[in-house]
Parts: structure tokens; sequence; C-alpha cells
């Protein structure tokens, strides 16, 4: 059971919902119910609008379900509020915020990676400042003397390696240039706040926590000019950015990775895996946070914290990026079955979604109308008004929708062959697998572009990715990246 450290303040998550006059939690993700005693909610309620993880509740009762579907329960009683607290940001349902220092904060080194980007080093050093150790790995640039030069005026131990083995091999040889408590990464391409490191080492405090990130937004361009539209089209949507929300991360979660592009680790975490990969020179990151998971370690994303990095602003380059974070599909796939999925199909979302996209509106309505009975059967016992158990249900066909028209246009283009080869239905189908995803974002983002170059940009994307998908799965002749998860149950997790 997690307990959270005494005197950590809690924030519910936006999208929680609470019934019964607050004695019953929905959310998280994958979606749950967790019942509360009138006791347990008065603490809770307490406990959000100032009080601290010290005091006991008369306790809990956690019907957890995977989309909100079994409501199986296992509860407990007397359970203190901390490990309320620790039982709620589990499940996504809250979030720890800071509410005094109780410790100092433990010593970090920074260690950068470079190869070749001088410019950008020179910023990224200006901008670390001296708040901690800094730690530059050259991975045989070009041009080792300007990178030692930078280095140096900047105060920075400079660490060269005799080949070029890519972020991963740097890391690692960064880390053991490094003595400190907490390591943190960050690219030479970024540029970070004064503050940045303060209000994440916090978090540490938790003993179960290995890593925290932050959000990463691409760097304003120059004010001279008007940004150009794919510079546009990354402040909405680039790959770096995993959005506004926080949240736990892991494989099954909202948030199921966090990029290295910054990134704090605790180093007995990181020694307890073994560090990055070497063999991998493209998704090293997620390959780290997905072993730190399965270690039984924590990793936060605190989006509240914001570091800049410098995004390319040409098509090509952009692209070309995509495609390259694509083939690591393939290896990644392999190091963790099922976890790369282009989709996750459930029996009654994915026929309700089909439905849809053939034009059968009456079929599709009978088909929410089961999956709304069959969920609202799980959940009835909590009080959840049965409108939201239709939303619930509705909600779960659209994202099935939107997950098949990303995976069509990402992996080889089925809705393209279905649109010239198929029928009118067919042809309208694939047209809406295709378009439904970008448009969706669209009116849910509502970025600096009009709806065609976003829908075209969108395409763009993912097809630069799909592909990358493809090269890396025949390159390794391993097409688990390229297979989409199957449920046959909605229990089933």
């Amino acid at each position: 059971m997690r307990v959270l450290p005494v005197g950590t303040g809690l924030a519910l998550d936006r999208y929680l919902l609470r019934f019964r006059d607050g004695t019953v939690l929905a959310g998280g993700h994958p979606g749950r119910v967790i019942t509360l005693t009138p006791e347990g909610a008065a603490a809770l309620d307490a406990l959000v609008h100032g009080s601290r993880t010290d005091g006991t509740t008369d306790g809990t009762t956690d019907g957890t379900t995977d989309g909100t579907t079994d409501g199986t329960t296992d509860g407990t009683a007397e359970d203190t509020v901390a490990e309320l607290a620790g039982r709620l940001v589990d499940a996504g349902m809250a979030h720890p915020r800071r509410a005094r220092a109780l410790h100092p904060a433990p010593p970090v080194t920074v260690v950068v990676p470079v190869l070749d980007r001088v410019g950008e080093l020179e910023c990224c050093l200006t901008a670390l400042g001296d708040d901690a150790p800094v730690v530059v790995v050259d991975d045989a640039s070009r041009d080792p003397e300007s990178v030692a030069r930078v280095s140096a005026a900047h105060g920075a131990r400079l660490v060269r390696r005799a080949g070029n083995g890519g972020p991963a091999a740097a890391r690692r040889d960064g880390v053991a240039a490094t003595r400190t408590e907490l390591v943190a990464f960050v690219d030479s391409d970024c540029i970070v706040t004064t503050d940045w490191l303060d209000r994440l080492t916090w978090l540490f405090d938790d003993p179960t926590v290995g890593a925290v990130a932050p959000r990463v937004r691409p760097a304003n361009p120059g004010a001279r000019r008007r940004p150009r539209v794919v510079e546009r089209f990354a402040r909405a949507k680039s790959p770096l950015d995993l959005g506004p929300d926080e949240g736990e991360v892991g494989p099954g979660r909202a948030i199921p990775y966090v990029p290295t592009t910054a990134l704090v680790v605790r180093r007995r975490a990181l020694d307890s895996v073994g560090s990055f990969d070497p063999a991998l020179r493209v998704g090293e990151d997620v390959d780290l946070v997905w072993r730190l998971v399965d270690a039984g370690w924590r990793v936060r994303y605190e989006p509240g914290v914001h570091v800049s990095h410098i995004e390319p602003d040409r098509w090509a380059p952009f692209l070309s990026r995509r495609l390259r974070y694509g083939t690591s599909g393939a290896p990644l796939a392999e190091r963790h079955p099922g976890r790369l999925a282009p989709v996750e199909l459930r029996l009654l979302p994915t026929a309700i979604a089909l439905a849809v996209l053939w034009g059968r509106p009456r079929t599709a309505a009978v088909g929410v109308g089961v999956s709304a009975a069959l969920l609202g059967r799980s959940v009835r016992r909590f009080g959840i008004p049965t409108r939201q158990v239709v939303r619930w249900s509705v909600q779960g066909a659209g994202l099935t929708v939107i997950g098949l028209g990303r995976a069509a246009t990402m992996l080889g283009g089925p809705a393209l062959v279905a649109m010239v080869l198929g029928g009118r239905r067919t042809r309208r189908a694939g047209l809406a697998l295709i378009l439904a995803p970008p448009l969706v974002e669209w009116f849910r983002r509502r970025p600096d572009l009009d709806p065609v170059r976003w829908v075209a940009a969108s395409v763009a994307d993912d097809v630069a990715y799909g592909t990358g998908v493809w090269l890396g799965c025949v390159r390794s002749r391993s097409f688990g990246a390229l297979l989409p998860v199957i449920r046959l149950r909605s229990t089933d997790s």
C-alpha cells in the first residue's frame, strides 16, 4: 500500500467525478470506482482543502474497475489519510501537492549529452546556470574543441566519448561521472527555467518515486517573423509535449511514458534497472520508463514545470524525426510485448464504432444501449446515474473510432486502400477513419491553424511515424508493433 509522505497536500484530478455526497469517486485511467465512508469523504475534503497527510479516517472501500466495468470490491477499514491519499494518487484520481519543506532537497547533478550542437549547448548551459553541477557528455562531435570551450566557459565537467554511441550510451557515461542521489538529464537543445529542479525534486520525498518529468514545450520561434505552419503545428502537437494533465506514468495509463529530453531520476532506481539500454538509439526513454515501472518504481509527469525544446522549423526535418521515432516501435515491442499496439479493441465499443463508420446509426444505438446496460449492472450499487453510464459508453465508442483511424493512417493505410478499391459505403468509412482523429483534435485544441492545414499536417505526421514503424519492423523481422490488442471481454486487463 502506497503511503504519501506526511505533510503532503492533495489535489483531485480535474476529470474525477463524485457521487452520493462525495462518497463515490469515479475516474482514473483505466477507469475505476472507489467508495468512501462518510468519514473518509470528510477526511478527503479536509485534505484537499488544506489539511496534510498526518491524520486518520474511518476508512474506504475500493471498488476498482477496468474501464469502470467490473466493480469488484476489496475494501479495507481504518485507513490513514496518507494511505487514502496514496490510493487516490495511484489510481490517477488525485495528485500530490507540495505542502511544506520537510526535508532538504536531495543533491542532483545534471547530465547533458551533446553531438555537434554547440550553439544549442551554449543556450542550454546558460539556462542551467550554477544551481547544480553539470556533466557534458560529448558523443564524438565533429568539433570537440568547440564543445570543450563552451563547457569550460560554464564550469561544466566534460566527458568525451571516442565513438558515437547514441543518447543512451552518452547518458550512461554521464551517470558514471556523477555521485549524487539524483541525476537530471537535459538534452542540449533544451532551455530550462530557473526553478525547474526545485519544483520537481520535492516529489522524491516519496521513496517510491523513481523519476519525475516536466512538460516539454516547443521553444518560441524568433520574434521577428510569424511562425511557419510547421512551427504552429508543433506548438499544438509536438511529439515531446505530453499535454497539460499531470499524473502517474506507465503502460495502460493516460500518460504511458515520458521523454528523457528532460527527466530527473533517482540514482538507486536507475541502478536497479541497469540504466539506459545502449542498444537503443531511439526509444531508449520509453524503455527506461517502462523498466522502472516494472521494477516497482513510480514515475510522475508534472506539466506545471515547463522546459523549452528547439523544434525543427522545416517540414523535412520535422517529419524525418517522426519517422526516426517510429523505428523504435519494433525493438520496443520485442522488449515490451503488447505495449506498442497501434490500437486496443474491445468487443462492444469496436462493434459500435464500426456501425457508425458504415452508416448504421440504429445498430450503433442498439450497441450503446447494450454497452450501457452491461456497464450499468456493474456500477448500479455505486449510485452512478444512468446518463453518466450512457456517456461512458458513447465515449468508449468514440475513442475506438479515433484509435482505428490513427492506426489505419499510420500503419499502411488500410483506409486508403479501402477508399480506392471499395464501394461507396466503404470509401466513406475510409475517409471518416482518416479525418476523424485530426478533426476531433482540432476541435479540442483549437490550434493556430485552419482545419484544412491541420488535417493535412496531422495525416502527414501520422504517415511519417507509421512509415518508421514499418521500416523498424522490416529491419528486425518482428511485427509485434503492427498488431492490435484485442480484448474480448470488458474485464480483460
